[in-house]
């Protein structure tokens, strides 16, 4: 397998001394941890997580190899021998005690993975109990000089299920991050996902969703189950009737008195309550989230503005230290409303689909929630109506605008036997709707669904984000500790100076610009993709499309439409109507593909009765039309029937050439015509790839089973570059590994079914026309809704324009860091600057973050 499966079947580990022992740590998926041999650093990241989803039936066969010895780990560990205990540990004095621990258990063989949580004194083995048991863990815990007494033991594969939350109450990228971590110590939490963009929780977890609830209330903030979502977007949208925001303004005035009465010199007995009352006013909230930050231990943004105010007042500066309470508060207020517009786009999705449909039951009308609507029920959509539910048109005809499915920008007829889905629009025309598919799976709840799904996992930039905060706060942090006491203990110098400078530095030690940086840029673009008939499954999609240089198409149904059409009609003794009228009617008794197209051409005309009619084996068929016998085959058929054919042979072969093919109509004396038949392109395929070339894709390949032939006229019209033909599905994917090691990235393109193997192996998978397919919808990294070709370049455009702006967001966020670190040793900085800096940056890259919901032209 290449490039896209090296991420679980070529991972490549630095090595300790112990690496090459015989007895490596199992690996397994789906938590994979680091192996015996390697340091936790050097785990797969969750980009190669993402990745490990598209080949789960291969996961057996993978290998994991070391760059010392090259010798393979040990096999994948089957999920039922996968079991998670929780221990409490007595005898930790101190959080470095804690990490210690954990990096002496991974080494063990068969612990898979081990979260220390000192503040709570608890402990979480994943582990393969074929291999160590419980009571070997505590054992050997107690060779570390503490005790283990376990809690509870929870097989994986039985006992964890996952449950999706609304938070509310986040005020941070950081402060996500930071309860992220919190929970997935919790006994009985397998893993846990905060998506700070999205205001998202995702728990796989053992215990009750009501546990997860509270877990995240002690902790400051709000969490309900997702099914509340909607109601919750509603009630957000009133901004200002937020406490929060209500708070903010009341401090902002009287913040803004108590300058004034500064100013004119107002005696302090008065300035200083007022300054006092306005930093409590907005700054409640805040130190009521520090309070919970502190006492779980983590340390968020909220506790050290909390420390900055109180460290103002207690050296007297008051105006500094309300200004801080009002600034970080009204640059709160204005990052949750430029982050609810983001993650609107999803909530818009949500609204699109009606809560009500006019079903038909035993003859009668009835207006019934969704949920209760069963596959099988008619429903009844007006003209101007949502479709509420997905299904099959049984009577009427319409036209029904699929924009916010497929993206297109046109309405498309409806008439009986043709699909409809949940949350378009009936422009015209009442429709009687045989109900396919329940609320709960139809095509836009799955879109939904996934989006969601693709909004929460991290791309690979939002790596370095973390890897960077992970040093950068407790640096900045312990600067500012030794800036507070050392000059004052040490050298004797005056301790307020140097205790202001320090709590400059607590301010600015948080990075929550840089950590939301990433996020807010891929939920947006993600959002403005789905908007427009586009899935991308993740941002580790988003972003390696924009690193694509070579494009392979799968033919047949890809760049052309996937059934054959009637291309030419030449008369010889007849009229054009007349060899079709003929032809047509002969073929309506035929089942083959040829002849369905001829019958679905002839539409509108009056058809002939014929008789006796024949099908003719490998050369076509034949029928009596007034008592004369006709027939239509292949130029083989006349040949055996003894008609000279060298008038008609530079027509044939030019035809055939064209990668056509062609059926003669005629009695055994005289050819009265001939009817070309070819799987014809797709009106915007040329435009299509022209634009791919114009996004800057270097090399494009057609990939198919078809003859070289009739392919070879297509990739010429194409101007396809490399034509790869006669292929069976393992030669496409051994076509895509030599495409690879060329071109480094590579996306196939296809149906998202038979192309599956083809789309695994390459860097990204493109499905197209997936709009009410499962499968397709599934096994895509990247789907477009539509047949439309010409989203492939949009999305590249989209992808390099996602990755500017997160370049763009990270340069800043790091730049106005540095910039402010500089300034507080030179004594440039204060409080109050340095809070607007903290929160205009957030604020800026959000924004900025937003750019990507616009129309990428």
């Amino acid at each position: 397998m290449a490039n896209k499966t090296q991420f679980i079947g070529e991972t490549k580990h630095s090595c300790n001394d112990s690496c090459c022992s015989e007895s490596s740590a199992a690996l397994t998926q789906p938590e994979i941890p680091s192996c015996s041999c390697c340091s936790p650093e050097d785990s797969p990241t969750d980009a190669d997580r993402n990745h490990t989803g598209h080949l789960d039936e291969e996961a057996d066969a993978i290998e994991e190899h070391c760059d010392c010895c090259s010798h393979p780990a040990a096999p994948a560990t089957a999920k039922s021998d996968i079991s998670v205990n929780n221990f409490t540990i007595t005898g930790l004095d101190c959080g470095d005690c804690a990490i210690k621990l954990e990096k002496g258990l991974r080494k063990q063989e068969g612990i898979l993975d081990v979260k220390v949580n000192f503040a709570t004194a608890k402990m979480k083995v994943t582990h393969n109990h074929t291999i160590i048991q419980a009571a070997e863990i505590a054992k050997i815990v107690s060779s570390f000089g503490y005790k283990a007494s376990l809690i509870n033991a929870i097989n994986q594969q039985s006992q964890f299920h996952k449950s999706v939350f609304t938070v509310s109450g986040l005020d941070c990228g950081d402060c996500a991050n930071k309860l992220e971590k919190h929970l997935s110590t919790l006994t009985g939490v397998h893993s846990a996902n905060v998506n700070f963009a999205a205001a998202k929780l995702t728990v796989e977890h053992a215990t009750t969703d009501s546990a997860i609830i509270q877990a995240v209330s002690q902790v400051g903030y709000k969490a309900e189950m997702n099914t509340q979502s909607i109601q919750h977007a509603k009630i957000q949208e009133e901004w200002w009737n937020n406490p929060k925001t209500q708070a903010t303004i009341g401090s902002g005035i009287i913040l803004a008195i108590s300058m004034i009465l500064d100013w004119l010199a107002i005696g302090d007995i008065f300035i200083v309550p007022l300054y006092v009352l306005a930093a409590i006013i907005g700054g409640y909230s805040t130190a009521k989230s520090g309070f919970y930050s502190m006492r779980s231990l983590t340390f968020d943004m909220n506790f050290l503005m909390t420390v900055a105010v109180i460290g103002a007042f207690a050296i007297g500066e008051w105006g500094e230290g309300a200004t801080v309470a009002f600034l970080f508060s009204f640059g709160n207020t204005l990052q949750t409303y430029t982050m609810d517009k983001t993650r609107q786009s999803i909530r818009a999705l949500m609204e699109l689909a009606p809560a009500e449909a006019l079903v038909v039951r035993n003859g009668l009308e009835q207006k019934l929630p969704v949920e209760e609507i069963v596959i099988g029920d008619h429903i009844i959509v007006k003209p101007g109506e949502r479709i509420a539910m997905d299904g099959i048109v049984k009577n009427g005809t319409s036209a029904v605008n699929q924009a916010t499915i497929t993206g297109e920008s046109l309405p498309v007829e409806k008439t009986i036997g043709d699909g409809v889905y949940a949350g378009t629009v009936n422009e015209h025309g009442a429709l009687e709707i045989e109900v396919t598919k329940i609320a709960t799976d139809s095509t836009l709840a799955k879109i939904m669904h996934l989006v969601e799904e693709a909004q929460s996992q991290k791309a690979p930039s939002q790596q370095f984000v973390d890897l960077f905060a992970k040093y950068y706060t407790p640096a900045v942090l312990a600067i500012a500790a030794g800036i507070m006491v050392v000059p004052w203990l040490l050298f004797n110098q005056p301790f307020s100076p140097w205790f202001y400078k320090g709590l400059v530095l607590l301010v600015i030690s948080c990075p929550c610009a840089l950590v939301i940086s990433t996020p807010v840029s891929i939920v947006s673009a993600i959002g403005n993709s789905s908007r427009n008939g586009v899935l991308i499954k993740g941002g580790a999609y988003l972003e390696q499309m924009g690193t694509i240089r070579a494009i392979a198409f799968d033919k047949t149904g890809t760049l052309t439409h996937g059934h054959p059409r009637v291309t030419d009609i030449i008369s010889i003794n007849s009229s054009q109507e007349d060899v079709l009228t003929t032809a047509a009617s002969i073929e309506k008794w035929s089942e083959h593909p040829l002849a369905v197209a001829i019958v679905e051409k002839s539409a509108g005309l009056t058809l002939r009765s014929v008789t006796n009619f024949k099908a003719l084996v490998g050369l076509g068929a034949q029928a009596d039309i007034n008592s004369q016998t006709i027939f239509i085959g292949n130029p083989r058929l006349f040949e055996d029937l003894g008609l000279d054919l060298s008038p008609y042979q530079k027509q044939i072969t030019d035809l055939q050439q064209q990668g056509k093919t062609l059926m003669l109509l005629g009695t055994q004396d005289n050819l009265h015509g001939m009817i070309a038949v070819a799987d014809t392109l797709r009106e915007n395929s040329k435009d299509a790839l022209v634009q791919l070339r114009e996004a800057g894709i270097k090399h494009i390949a057609m990939l198919t089973g078809d003859n070289r032939q009739v392919a070879g006229s297509i990739a010429k019209e194409l101007n396809i570059d490399t034509l790869y033909s006669e292929l069976l599905p393992q030669d496409k994917v051994a076509t895509i590994n030599e495409l690879l090691t060329n071109y480094q990235n590579v996306a196939m393109v296809g149906d998202g079914v038979n192309d599956a193997p083809a789309m695994a192996a390459s860097t990204i998978g493109v499905a197209m026309g997936v709009a009410g397919s499962d499968t397709a919808l599934e096994t895509a990294d990247i789907a477009l809704m539509s047949d439309d070709l010409g989203k492939l370049a949009y999305v590249i455009k989209l992808s390099n324009k996602t990755l500017s702006i997160i370049k763009q967001n990270i340069s800043f966020s790091i730049i106005v860091k540095v910039i402010f670190v500089i300034l507080t040793f030179t004594g440039i900085a204060n409080l109050w600057l340095a809070v607007f800096a903290d929160t205009g940056s957030s604020i800026l890259v959000t924004l900025n973050g937003m750019r990507l919901m616009r129309k990428i032209n």
